[in-house]
């Protein structure tokens, strides 16, 4: 895996995949200091996104990342640094896991402020044209059933290289109008150290009590069931 270019702009720290010029930066900042609050994402997630055009790159996304749990009443925003911030872990995840043929976001930057306590945020470039698996499955089953070859093929690519997707569920797949089907939300990404079954077995409790929880089409278990326990 490449390293990112390291860059120190004000006072934000970058890794950057291409060398972006001052006007850029200062660019990616005014977006990370606008307004922002923190929403409800697809499947209870706690996440926000800004989309803005970036001068000679085009459409891209900018993530934000807020705190869950009863922490978040005390700190929504600001992660305690122990080596590795939150969003530099994401951005190297995707770039890895690109280069195994997983269909992800292309991660552009990522950039944090702080020191031993700090934000962060992700750039990517936007994929357009989307909707998640999740909501797809409430329309169009033919449509579900095939989307679900292609999610079930890079899960057990995913598999076969021992890396565990730590919340991987209908919500943050996601699908273009070419039904190309990509994977979401990286952050929390793992080398597995156990045997494959068991991470079998781990994407497919995750994946099955999401679609319980969230009362989605039985379809979209009972082919990641079948299919893994085909393997």
């Amino acid at each position: 895996m490449t390293t990112p270019l390291t860059r120190t702009y004000d006072t934000y720290h970058f890794g950057l995949s291409l060398d972006l010029s001052d006007k850029q930066l200062q660019h990616l900042i005014k977006t990370f200091n606008a307004p922002k609050d923190k929403v409800d994402a697809a499947l209870g997630g706690r996440t926000s996104i800004a989309i803005t055009q970036l001068e000679g790159i085009g459409s891209v996304v900018v993530k934000y990342y807020y705190r869950g749990g009863l922490v978040q009443h005390i700190n929504q925003r600001r992660y305690l640094n122990l080596g590795k911030t939150r969003c530099q872990n994401e951005y190297e995840w995707l770039k890895k896991v690109r280069t195994m043929g997983i269909n992800a976001p292309d991660p552009i930057a990522f950039a944090y402020r702080g020191r031993l306590l700090y934000q962060g945020w992700l750039v990517t470039r936007e994929i357009k044209h989307h909707q998640t698996l999740a909501k797809i499955s409430h329309l169009k089953e033919k449509q579900t059933l095939d989307l679900m070859k292609a999610v079930n093929k890079q899960v057990s690519t995913l598999i076969d290289n021992r890396i565990l997707h730590a919340d991987l569920h209908p919500g943050n797949v996601i699908v273009d109008n070419q039904n190309q089907v990509y994977f979401l939300d990286f952050d929390k990404g793992t080398v597995f150290t156990r045997g494959k079954n068991r991470l079998r077995n781990r994407y497919a409790r995750r994946w099955n009590r999401a679609i319980q929880k969230h009362g989605l089409p039985q379809t979209l278990g009972s082919e990641f069931k079948d299919m893994h326990s085909s393997i």
